[in-house]
């Protein structure tokens, strides 16, 4: 199988949401989802867009089979970093090194925009994805807990104020 790797386009959309949805029901979570094509569409690549990403695609069927996507961040410690928010080879691909390569443009990217640090999570039980990061030579952190609020839970609290 032949693959290229390239900055996502607009007409990746669909195909990059795909991989979002099938993200998801690998980690469990299928319902969780609450993004749209419109949405990713619009945050990728409006006016204001406030992510990037790179994709793998298939050659012969022009397929979006992988995606690397991130953000600019800030950290008073850190000054500029670069978050990876997902890093997902379909399964059926997942075995051509793909990942590797999307991780390969994303940390040429973030050599170029002379980030000081990136960040990325990964769940406990991700053993495969874990082992992989440490491959990379990688720090893990054990320190912090992510903390996280939902629309509605901020929708909520801000109600009481």
């Amino acid at each position: 199988m032949n693959f290229i790797i390239r900055k996502a386009e607009a007409h990746d959309v669909s195909g990059m949401f795909r991989l979002v949805k099938e993200l998801a029901e690998f980690e469990r979570a299928p319902n969780e989802v609450v993004n749209s094509e419109a949405v990713l569409l619009r945050d990728g690549f409006g006016e204001n867009p406030v992510y990037r990403a790179f994709v793998a695609v298939e050659k012969s069927s022009n397929q979006i089979v992988g995606m690397a996507l991130y953000y600019t961040a800030y950290s008073t410690w850190k000054g500029k970093l670069l978050f990876l928010d997902d890093l997902v080879v379909t399964e059926r691909c997942r075995r051509f090194g793909l990942g590797r390569k999307l991780i390969n443009e994303f940390l040429i990217a973030a050599k170029e925009e002379g980030v000081n640090q990136i960040r990325w999570q990964v769940l406990d039980w991700n053993t495969p994805a874990i082992e992989f990061y440490k491959s990379l030579g990688v720090e893990m952190d054990t320190e912090w807990i992510t903390v996280k609020m939902s629309k509605e839970q901020i929708g909520k609290y801000v109600s009481k104020l």
